[in-house]
């Protein structure tokens, strides 16, 4: 549980500069205040507060328990939040170091630092605009398969009528010799003692137009 009264890290430098310079209190006279709905300060005052604080060295780490531009010490960082951006203040970006210290503003009051007279560090102030890169880019949309493309259906031809091939129909005759497969007319002719121009005479009305062309099954006259 934080103390309001309490700073996030011991008196600095600061305190030696203003009683020197004359102005009798002037770093510890800022009132410690509680939270407050609208703590804030600018950039601007944030790095007068940082010059004081640590020569506006905002990634240094002398190994005295306090750390970055603003010296946070592990326990303030970690109460306002910082440890979201880094483990310790020094590890973090100027932003976030001013993003954890608006939240330690708004809990402690500016008299969280011994250095707030030097950057005339207030409650109530402004918001300083900050770009501490924790916001995270939308993601992008998933890109949409490309469909597939479709398939033209093939086209059909008109279906062809396809005439039955018209079965050779040979004169089979009504002769004496039946004619068998390899025969030939003058084959024929000569096993009866004929000339195959007259046995062609006899037959041709069952022979046809070509001599040479006979078919098993015929009937010839011999």
């Amino acid at each position: 549980m934080l103390i309001n009264k309490a700073k996030h890290r011991r008196p600095s430098k600061a305190v030696r500069v203003a009683t020197l310079a004359g102005v009798a209190g002037a770093a510890v006279a800022v009132p410690l205040m509680g939270a407050t709905n609208a703590s804030a300060a600018s950039v601007a005052t944030w790095d007068a507060v940082a010059q004081c604080e640590s020569g506006g060295n905002w990634s240094i780490n002398t190994g005295n328990g306090y750390y970055g531009g603003l010296q946070f010490s592990q326990s303030s960082w970690a109460a306002a939040g910082g440890t979201q951006f880094a483990p310790r203040a020094d590890q973090a970006t100027k932003a976030q170091q001013i993003q954890a210290a608006e939240k330690l503003l708004a809990i402690q009051g500016p008299g969280a630092w011994s250095c707030a007279g030097a950057g005339n560090l207030t409650a109530g102030g402004p918001s300083p605009d900050l770009n501490t890169g924790t916001t995270k880019a939308a993601p992008k949309a998933a890109p949409q398969p490309k469909a597939a493309p479709k398939q033209q259906a093939p086209k059909q031809q008109a279906p062809q009528q396809t005439r039955p091939a018209t079965p050779q129909h040979h004169v089979m005759g009504h002769g004496n010799y039946t004619v068998k497969s390899g025969d030939t007319l003058a084959k024929i002719a000569k096993a009866h003692g004929k000339n195959w121009k007259s046995v062609y005479a006899d037959n041709k009305s069952v022979i046809g137009s070509n001599p040479n062309l006979i078919f098993p099954g015929q009937k010839l006259n011999v």
